[in-house]
């Protein structure tokens, strides 16, 4: 079978992110490709890249990478073979994957089809569920009103946390105590979740207090072969973003690594899933996960 090698890759992201795929991209003789935002013109990633154009021109620096149109247009008429995304702004954006696509750019991530179902957190829970994998009890659908908040506040009692549905790195998130903080932190958790991803749909979520963030690197390629490469402890976080990671966790047996190792393989065939990703779960003190 023959294998086209990428001749020129982008990065659709800034700073560390960037730099880190501009560098593995120098490793393997791949030309780079960098974008950046007014705010960014002197970012470090910019001049790490073999060439590099201003997107955005007027926008917020946020706004200016989650211009998919814009990315896309800019990326055809630099002749790029593919598109990475790194992590943040459009890295779970199904459209974003859809329009490569469509304008015959390779994204280096899952297809469209398996970020609908995983990118967003009220459909994974879904998917999740499917697959026999114990969830945290939490809202089926997005939270419209203020109502629907509170009666899922009085079924499942506080702490609640607000989570956004799309996106990660700990944005769009509140933890609430009580119905004063749970009004607010619908607001303000939609609000950051619209700036930071351009999607504002909120869920709630029963909150676990002081558990283990156990996460499962896995694998998938296109012909069905899913690995997993065991777990990593990510329990050391700052505003509900991981600072540390230790691997191997130290809390786990060997039965219940080899329990979340296979819960989390379960997850990724349910979809069946290509290219890297991570499953992560939680784990309280009676070693639920």
């Amino acid at each position: 079978m023959a294998i086209t090698k990428f001749k020129k890759i982008m990065a659709a992201n800034r700073g560390e992110i960037a730099i880190r795929i501009f560098r593995a991209c120098t490793e393997l003789g791949i030309s780079t490709v960098a974008i950046y935002s007014d705010e960014d013109r002197l970012s470090l990633h910019r001049y790490k890249a073999d060439e590099a154009y201003l997107i955005g021109q007027g926008k917020g620096a946020i706004d200016a990478y989650l211009g998919i149109d814009e990315i896309i247009d800019l990326a055809r008429k630099k002749d790029v073979d593919a598109i990475h995304p790194g992590y943040g702004f459009l890295s779970e954006n199904a459209d974003f994957a859809e329009a490569c696509e469509r304008a015959g750019i390779t994204f280096i991530g899952p297809t469209p089809e398996i970020k609908r179902k995983l990118g967003d957190k009220i459909s994974g829970r879904q998917v999740a569920i499917e697959a026999g994998v114990p969830i945290v009890p939490g809202t089926e659908d997005p939270i419209e009103t203020d109502e629907e908040a509170l009666l899922f506040a009085k079924s499942s009692g506080y702490p609640i946390i607000v989570k956004a549905s799309s996106g990660g790195g700990g944005r769009g998130m509140r933890v609430v105590e009580n119905q004063k903080e749970l009004l607010e932190g619908l607001k303000s958790a939609a609000s950051e979740a619209q700036a930071a991803f351009g999607d504002a749909t909120v869920f709630l979520e029963k909150y676990i207090e002081n558990p283990k963030h156990i996460e499962v690197q896995i694998l998938g390629d296109k012909y069905g072969n899913l690995v997993h490469f065991y777990e990593r402890d990510c329990s050391i976080q700052r505003r509900h973003q991981k600072v540390i990671e230790i691997a191997p966790s130290l809390d786990l047996s060997k039965k219940k690594r080899e329990e979340i190792c296979e819960m989390a393989l379960k997850i990724a065939k349910g979809v069946d899933y290509i290219n890297a990703g991570t499953v992560e779960f939680l784990l309280d003190k009676g070693q639920n996960f």
